[in-house]
């Protein structure tokens, strides 16, 4: 019995491991005033960073482009090299809890104008994508311009009942800034939306049309 017992929780460990294992992808953003000339990514528990995962693509302030990590791991050590010299570096990151990595330069410089990288290479690194090119649904950004801020954030295809789960979590989105939304897996172009302000105010927009916009501001 003890064996039997053994093997099934063994069993079931590794059924666990498996999502999170498949779900390490992330998108790097720069939000530094610098371009990103080089970006390496590697997991943490090795010592040698690899190769540089743009491969002479250049990420300019406020662009963001989609890492597919070539290890399977959680745990990453991410750097990025911008112009002038500059790196900056994150350890020890779980990019399986995470959907956006954001690189703001340790001097703090501000937020660039936007844009998408328009190159998909692929490295012993891993691989980057532009927006939507390795994502099997719908993918765009949402643009907070209300004034105000967004404490809960709910986005479900139009034929779905439920509003599942808030987008942001723990976090909320000021006046102003933006959160990645992929509703991956999903059929049909139409989305309902729903905002909850910090005011417990709501606001709701029925049936948007979401292919082919990269991002969708609100109101």
């Amino acid at each position: 019995m003890r064996p039997l017992l053994l093997a099934l929780a063994l069993l079931a460990a590794g059924l666990s491991a498996t999502p999170a294992l498949a779900q390490n992808r992330f998108w790097l953003v720069n939000q530094a005033g610098l371009t990103i000339e080089h970006a390496y990514v590697s997991p943490s528990r090795l010592t040698d960073w690899g190769y540089d995962i743009l491969g002479g693509t250049l990420v300019k302030p406020g662009e963001q482009v989609r890492v597919t990590p070539s290890a399977k791991d959680c745990v990453l050590d991410i750097k990025v090299e911008y112009e002038g010299g500059q790196e900056e570096e994150k350890m020890e990151v779980d990019a399986c809890r995470l959907d956006r990595i954001v690189f703001t330069n340790p001097g703090g410089r501000a937020e660039g104008p936007g844009g998408w990288v328009e190159l998909a290479k692929d490295g012993p690194g891993g691989r980057i994508s532009r927006e939507g090119e390795d994502e099997a649904g719908l993918s765009f950004t949402f643009i907070n311009r209300s004034g105000e801020t967004i404490r809960e954030l709910y986005i479900s295809p139009s034929h779905e009942e439920s509003w599942g789960n808030d987008r942001l979590g723990r976090g909320s989105l000021a006046d102003g800034r933006r959160q990645r939304v992929s509703l991956t897996g999903q059929p049909g172009c139409v989305v309902d939306i729903r905002v909850v302000f910090d005011t417990h105010r709501s606001q709701e927009r029925r049936h948007v049309a979401a292919c082919g916009r990269p991002e969708i501001p609100w109101p």
